[in-house]
């Protein structure tokens, strides 16, 4: 059996914590690449992950070529935008792409460690926060205008088309704020992570 046939097997298209541990263990060259914002990441990360945000990868993702065959482990706070990101990168022809079973949030769950720093919100925190004062300006304002209550009805109805779909416009949205983009000049040093060969992403 080829190693490449070993870890087609060893990495499905979803892992869970465990399955990441055990997988870095026994192969150095699995690389955990994490999704979210800069900020984000700044906070809290998992210990040897790179930071290549999501908003990144759809802006590149018609160049988007790896010099490597490593496996790729693709890591977000839930899981959801992970999953958003082997769909672009699975587009762009990458393989060999797994996604964190629950993301970050698991990973701290089951013990695992995390660098802690100074950053952003998790986006999940700030679409509630932005949901939040949408509905409650829209209740108040209503008092005064009445067609303002619809602001909370088309909030509601944002929400629960995101949980259907597992898509996001809020976070999207909230993702073109300054303290979630990535320095256009540092772009292509991220993208290194995924796509450049061993030496580039170290």
């Amino acid at each position: 059996m080829t190693r490449d046939n070993e870890m087609t097997e060893t990495l499905p298209k979803t892992l869970g914590v465990g399955q990441v541990r055990e997988s870095r263990a026994t192969d150095p060259q699995v690389r955990l690449i994490d999704v979210r914002t800069p900020g984000e990441f700044a906070a809290a990360h998992i210990p040897g992950s790179y930071n290549v945000p999501l908003d990144l990868l759809r802006e590149h993702r018609a160049e988007l070529t790896a010099d490597h065959g490593d496996p790729v482990v693709l890591v977000c706070a839930s899981g959801a935008r992970a999953e958003q990101a082997r769909s672009v990168l699975e587009t762009a022809g990458l393989e060999r792409l797994s996604v964190l079973r629950g993301g970050v949030t698991s990973w701290e769950q089951e013990g695992g460690e995390l660098n802690r720093g100074r950053g952003t919100w998790a986006m999940e925190r700030q679409v509630r926060l932005a949901a939040g004062l949408l509905v409650l300006t829209g209740v108040v304002a209503s008092t005064a205008f009445d067609p303002l209550k619809w602001v909370a009805g088309f909030v509601g109805a944002g929400l629960t088309f995101a949980a259907i779909t597992g898509t996001c416009a809020m976070s999207r949205v909230l993702g073109l704020l300054p303290h979630n983009r990535t320095c256009s000049g540092d772009g292509r040093a991220l993208l290194a992570a995924l796509t450049g060969d061993g030496a580039a992403a170290k």
